[in-house]
């Protein structure tokens, strides 16, 4: 049995994405998603305005946010040649989902995982000032309050990349990845980042799971991304995402279940200059992480 009816990783103005949540919520209820995830970047801030705006909508809601973690694995260069990826993301992201909880009412285990939290969002402000410094070195000067001011939450490189086309350094925010602030260029900055096996324990405190983000960005093949994944106590893996061919989200589903892991789904949407429509990801429902029967 196939399903197209969920999307669990979608960002808003909390983090990078360009919409703000009522907006998310509703382009996700006219692409037919009836379960859906607000995954945004470090930060919660977003949760009971997206559980309000789904309740509205007739859609389930569950609460999410994508954590960005240090690496598990080193890339694997002749696994990036083969998938024609020139290099690996500079860290990992893990989805960390929370079905039982119900934004706005009093939980506490959730509450400790957001104090937990808290810190990881903070460090992205330092680490955006150094960005902007070195783009000042490179000849491109950018205000960082005005970056700041782009987010509803956690600030990230989409908005240094909207500041910079703005100013007229760069002609559109793909070019400012591929040329200036994608990992590992000249004005890019790593900041300081929590081990998976942490975020892991976090999550699972507070009665959560989790599932790695797009494994395709990291450069490291199936088989062995996926034995780390579960040394590590990951639940799942993001098998189905926009970024990933058919081929390689069935070797995905596979390996995960040969695992004994499950799968999720997400668009990954940031917004429509991005991509056209979030939603439409189908899945078999037989891999789907049991936690989300009833979607």
């Amino acid at each position: 049995m196939w399903t197209q009816s969920l999307d669990l990783h979608s960002h808003s103005l909390h983090s990078d994405g360009e919409h703000p949540v009522q907006d998310v919520a509703r382009l996700m209820h006219e692409e037919g998603v009836q379960t859906w995830s607000l995954t945004d970047h470090d930060t919660t801030s977003g949760w009971n305005e997206a559980a309000s705006a789904a309740a509205s909508l007739g859609m389930r809601f569950l609460p999410g946010v994508e954590i960005t973690c240090e690496p598990a694995l080193e890339p694997d260069q002749n696994h990036l040649a083969a998938i024609g990826r020139e290099r690996a993301s500079a860290s990992w992201h893990l989805l960390a989902y929370f079905p039982e909880h119900r934004p706005g009412i009093n939980d506490d285990t959730v509450a400790g995982f957001k104090a937990w939290l808290e810190p990881h969002q903070d460090g992205r402000l330092p680490r955006m000032k150094a960005m902007c410094q070195r783009l000042k070195e490179l000849g491109m000067p950018v205000d960082v309050e005005d970056v700041r001011r782009r987010a509803s939450g956690s600030v990230g490189r989409p908005h240094l990349a909207q500041a910079m086309v703005e100013l007229g350094y760069v002609s559109s925010k793909v070019e400012a990845f591929e040329t200036w602030i994608g990992d590992g260029l000249p004005a890019f900055v790593p900041h300081v980042k929590p081990t998976i096996a942490e975020a892991v324990e976090a999550v699972r405190s507070a009665n959560g799971f989790t599932s790695l983000a797009h494994p395709l960005y990291y450069g490291v093949p199936t088989k062995a991304l996926v034995e780390r994944l579960g040394q590590l106590g990951v639940d799942a893996v993001e098998a189905v995402h926009r970024s990933h061919t058919d081929s390689y989200r069935f070797e995905l589903m596979n390996e995960a279940v040969a695992n004994g892991m499950t799968i999720t789904v997400g668009s990954d949407f940031h917004g429509l200059s991005w991509q056209a429509r979030p939603g439409n990801m189908p899945l078999q429902v037989v891999a789907l992480d049991a936690r989300l029967n009833g979607a």
